[in-house]
């Protein structure tokens, strides 16, 4: 079952296929990435601003843990999101449900930054604060799994790999410019006034940011393959008539998905969110140097994500995947020793690990919407991923926390990202290879490459089950 068959060398178009020209695919690019740069800049945000917005909004000795508690709520809507929003965009299209879950996000965000203190109004801010984050969470339910299907929809057969990391370059520009942000408004405004009201700042300019998203993807139009499919009257005729598609033909690519996402994810937050609380609590590292160290390795990551994708093209998808999985499992715990041993070998150790994970991240648009069908790929690619990275997302900063003070073993952050990366495996052996298979049509890419419009052996147009799953 390892082994599964592969369009062998797919050509770039076919006949009578709608091609995006390159302004067109650059646009659609910016536009998702700049979506996804949007959602990230929110988290890093919120994430490290918790202490002010704990005093904020809940003054006491537990008010960090529940800025934290709240952080977490958007977590838990995210697979909420995903089932709405996912069907939807396999219904209505891809950029009608971008273009509302960026409104829906920024708009959110930015009202956090308007919010009344509990100070002012007593137990109405953090119930504000708590609806806000509902609807962020919400929208962010459906916009990464959509903006991956339209930045995998949108580029060539051949290079979208590299195409689609800029998906992945959108979410480490908007971490690192919320780490940007925070630290320049402190530095200017200084400690007392950013606890007061410097807060505020960073979510204030996520308005702008999320507008120039939202202009661009207005001026989109729907991908070239969704576009097809719809004239051909093979979407699907409503939400609920997706979700019983995707659930009873597509359920294996939907846990082979959840087993990747369980890898992808707690190396994401271990690496980049849970980083800088754990070089500064269990290695004693300034605030200043963990933020230095954090800026470098997420620059260095962006600089290199483009190469990754694009090797991804050259040699596939799996054994990119391959590489990071196996090159994680061996290194997380010796460089997570040698971060120990001072800030130099800080920086050396984490971006090692960054550029090793590259490879699983540089190549989430090419990999994962490729796994299901045109008439349910936004609804399988949403609702896989959200479900996972509610479970295992946004815990592993918790569970990596609890365990370093229940057993007293620092490398255990390094132990839960070898176990994750074994799920990993597990789950990508059973993964079919689409490295150039074209997304269109209704069959899954990579084993059934039967375009839209074509009915060989019959007048049936539904999807089929794959026989090698």
């Amino acid at each position: 079952m390892g082994s599964t068959p592969t369009n062998a060398n797919p050509p770039e178009s076919e006949p009578g296929e709608k091609v995006a020209p390159p302004d067109v695919l650059r646009k659609a690019v910016a536009a998702s990435a700049l979506g996804n740069a949007t959602e990230w800049f929110d988290y890093g945000v919120y994430a490290y601003v918790a202490t002010e917005i704990g005093d904020a909004f809940f003054p006491g000795d537990y008010s960090t843990l529940g800025a934290l508690l709240v952080f977490a709520v958007s977590f838990v809507l995210r697979p909420l999101g995903g089932i709405v929003w996912g069907p939807l965009g396999d219904r209505l299209g891809r950029s009608t449900i971008l273009a509302t879950t960026i409104l829906l996000m920024c708009v959110a965000t930015f009202l956090v930054g308007c919010l009344p203190t509990y100070d002012s109004v007593g137990i109405l801010a953090p119930i504000l604060l708590i609806i806000l984050r509902v609807v962020q969470g919400f929208s962010t339910g459906g916009e990464y799994g959509g903006a991956a299907t339209f930045m995998a929809e949108y580029s060539p057969d051949k290079k979208r790999g590299f195409w689609g990391s800029f998906l992945e370059f959108g979410t480490l520009g908007g971490f690192t410019a919320a780490v940007v942000v925070v630290f320049v408004v402190n530095q200017i405004v200084g400690d007392q006034a950013m606890h007061d009201w410097g807060w505020r700042i960073p979510f204030l300019l996520s308005l702008p940011l999320g507008g120039i998203g939202l202009y661009l993807r207005l001026k989109m139009e729907d991908t070239p393959v969704f576009q097809e499919l719809e004239s051909e009257g093979e979407s699907e005729s409503g939400a609920t008539t997706a979700l019983k598609d995707l659930f009873v033909n597509h359920w294996r690519p939907i846990l082979q998905l959840f087993g990747l996402v369980i890898a992808l994810n707690i190396a994401n937050y271990t690496l980049l969110a849970y980083m800088p609380t754990y070089l500064q609590e269990t290695l004693d590292m300034s605030s200043s140097s963990t933020d230095l160290l954090v800026i470098i390795g997420q620059v260095c990551m962006m600089a290199v994500i483009p190469v990754a994708g694009s090797l991804s093209d050259r040699i596939g998808r799996k054994p990119c995947w391959w590489i990071s999985l196996v090159g994680l499992f061996i290194l997380a715990a010796p460089m997570f020793w040698l971060m120990s041993k001072g800030f130099v070998w800080a920086v050396i150790g984490f971006t090692v690990m960054g550029l090793v994970y590259l490879l699983q991240l540089g190549t989430i648009s090419a990999t994962f919407p490729a796994m299901f069908p045109t008439q349910v790929r936004y609804s399988g690619m949403a609702i896989s991923y959200n479900v996972a990275t509610a479970a295992f997302g946004g815990t592993a900063l918790a569970v990596n926390e609890h365990f370093i003070k229940v057993t007293g073993n620092n490398l255990f952050p390094a132990f839960y990202m070898m176990g994750a990366m074994v799920i990993g495996m597990i789950a990508l052996y059973f993964v079919v290879e689409t490295k150039g298979a074209s997304l269109r049509g209704t069959g899954t890419p990579g084993v059934i490459s039967r375009p839209a419009g074509r009915r060989p052996g019959g007048p049936s147009r539904r999807p089929q089950p794959d026989p090698m799953l």
